[in-house]
This record gives structure tokens, C-alpha cells and sequence, in this order.
């Protein structure tokens, strides 16, 4: 299966479709006055379409098991041929459009099962896919493709040259992925002034997001938050609330990490973790969600 423990949870929706078409007129009568002998079609149907969403990770290997939080089953009969809609939400790390599709399935199915001893010539077809909402596809469009980043590495010992950076380069992975430019990358001491001077310089560069990496701990050389605090216009409390959150359900030190996320002007500044394991799950927690917030700075409403 694939591994989506790094992923965070979303409202996801998804609405299936099938279409099962009858031969005779005579069948769509006997299931609307519910005179089909094994029982009332639609009710049967939507029970067996409802097992089937629950199950769906039981019947296909790379399926992952989730809350099914949501399942509505529904029928419209268009002549000889009824269509079946099966919408399916959950607030989970991944879709639910497979077990939509498998519910349709089983609904048609089951339908044809119950049907099959008066009439020979049904059919079953166009089991698909409809919608799905809430994956990375509803907002890859959204954000801006023209943002630029600063990655500094605040620590003694990489500033040395005594250890090597992993932190940086896991942010700098991230922020490609969401296709933000690069522009400038440094790695410097624990000093609160080179801290403030290149916070400083970045934002003199229009640079629009600037990220540090560690001194965000609580040993007595971490005092990137506090270099970082007095500079900035506004803070952002929910930013770290959610990768702290996000952080603690995989390890139980993340609530000692003091890291902030605030605007100066119409830069964003993050203070992340230097631990590499640490820097990646904020990154993951956080983006691309979070570019969301470039618009907002530049007066585009909430979607």
C-alpha cells in the first residue's frame, strides 16, 4: 500500500455512478409497485451498496481503510434504465472515489441479481467516477506560479562546517514540488543578529517567503523566534498550531518546538524545527495549503 502518513487530513467527496437497463417495461412496473419476489429492489440495493462502501478495503488490496463519514445512495428511472448515484464523504488523507465506484457497483449488482429470474436482458454500464473533491488536484491551480523563497539554516555546528544540512534541503525539496523559485539559500550561525540582518535583507529583496530552520528548541543557543518576532507586522498563530498538531500525531515532542509564522508587509515568515524529520512534517503539514495566504495579501477573497 502506498504510505500516506505524511498527508493531512481533508474533507474528501467523491460521486459515482452505474446505469443498469432493463429489457422490459414490465420490470421497471414491478419494482416501482415493489412486486419483485426477493423484496423491494431499492431498499435491498441500497443496503448492499452501503456494506459494500464500508468494505471497500476489504475487497481491493491497495485500498486503505478510513471512517466512511458520509454515504447516500440514490436512483432516478429514465425508461427502461435506472441510474444509480452514490455519494461518499470522509475527512481523511486520501479519496474515496474507489469506494463510491465499488458501492455503484454493488448496487447495480445487486439490482440485477433481484431482477434477474423475470427479465434476461439486463444490462449493466457506465460505472464511473462523477466528482471527487478535497485531494491536491482541487488546488494545484489556485496559487501563485511566480513566488520566490529564502531558506536559511540558523546552527552553529552546520555554519561550521562540522555537521550537514539535511533540514534545509528537505524544505527546499518541498518548496520545489509546489513550484516556488529558490532564490536565495544560506546557512548561518545562531546569532539573533545575523538572524535579524538576513530577515532584513530578504525582505529588502521582495522575496516572498522566507523560511528559517532551527533554533526553534529550547536549549539556550535557540533564540530564532525570539530574533524573528520583533520584526514581524503580524503574527500567524494558526500556521504553527497546525503543524504542531500535525507533528504530535507522529511524534511526542512536537509540542516543545517553539516555532512562529507571521507577515511583514507581504512576506510571509516561517521559523521551522532543524531537525530534519521535524523541518519535512511542517513542510508537509503546511504546503501547499499555505500559499494560499499570497492572495489573501493581495486582497483575493477565500475560496
Amino acid at each position: 500500500m502506498i504510505d500516506i502518513t505524511s498527508k493531512v487530513n481533508t474533507l474528501r467527496t467523491a460521486i459515482a455512478g452505474a446505469v443498469l437497463k432493463v429489457s422490459l417495461p414490465e420490470t421497471i412496473e414491478a419494482i416501482k409497485n415493489d412486486q419483485v419476489a426477493k423484496g423491494n429492489v431499492f431498499e435491498m440495493a441500497k443496503a448492499a451498496g452501503l456494506l459494500a462502501i464500508k468494505k471497500t478495503s476489504d475487497m481491493i488490496p491497495d485500498c486503505h481503510p478510513m471512517p466512511v463519514e458520509y454515504s447516500g445512495i440514490f436512483y432516478e428511472i429514465k425508461d427502461l434504465e435506472i441510474h444509480i448515484r452514490v455519494e461518499v464523504k470522509t475527512i481523511y488523507k486520501t479519496g474515496v472515489e474507489v469506494e463510491a465506484m465499488h458501492g455503484a457497483s454493488v448496487v447495480a449488482i445487486t439490482m440485477y441479481d433481484m431482477l434477474k429470474p423475470i427479465d434476461k436482458g439486463i444490462e449493466i454500464h457506465s460505472i464511473r467516477l462523477i466528482e471527487k473533491k478535497g485531494g491536491k488536484s482541487d488546488f494545484k491551480d489556485r496559487f501563485r506560479k511566480d513566488l520566490k523563497a529564502g531558506v536559511v539554516v540558523c546552527s552553529d555546528t552546520i555554519s561550521k562546517g562540522q555537521k550537514e544540512d539535511k533540514a534545509g534541503k528537505a524544505i527546499i525539496a518541498k518548496l520545489e514540488t509546489c513550484s516556488v523559485e529558490i532564490a536565495q539559500y544560506e546557512i548561518i550561525p545562531d546569532e539573533a543578529d545575523q538572524i535579524q540582518e538576513k530577515l532584513k535583507s530578504y525582505v529588502e529583496q521582495n522575496i516572498d517567503l522566507i523560511i528559517f530552520t532551527g533554533g526553534t528548541g529550547l536549549s539556550a543557543r535557540d533564540i530564532t523566534p525570539e530574533a524573528v518576532l520583533p520584526l514581524l507586522d503580524r503574527e500567524m498563530p494558526g500556521v504553527m498550531e497546525a503543524a504542531r498538531n500535525h507533528g504530535q500525531q507522529r511524534t511526542p515532542y512536537s509540542m516543545l518546538s517553539r516555532g512562529i509564522a507571521g507577515v511583514i508587509g507581504e512576506t510571509v515568515v516561517l521559523t521551522l524545527p532543524g531537525s530534519t524529520g521535524g523541518a519535512r512534517e511542517t513542510m508537509d503539514a503546511l504546503f501547499p495549503s499555505l500559499l494560499h495566504v499570497f492572495g489573501i495579501l493581495r486582497g483575493a477573497r477565500h475560496y
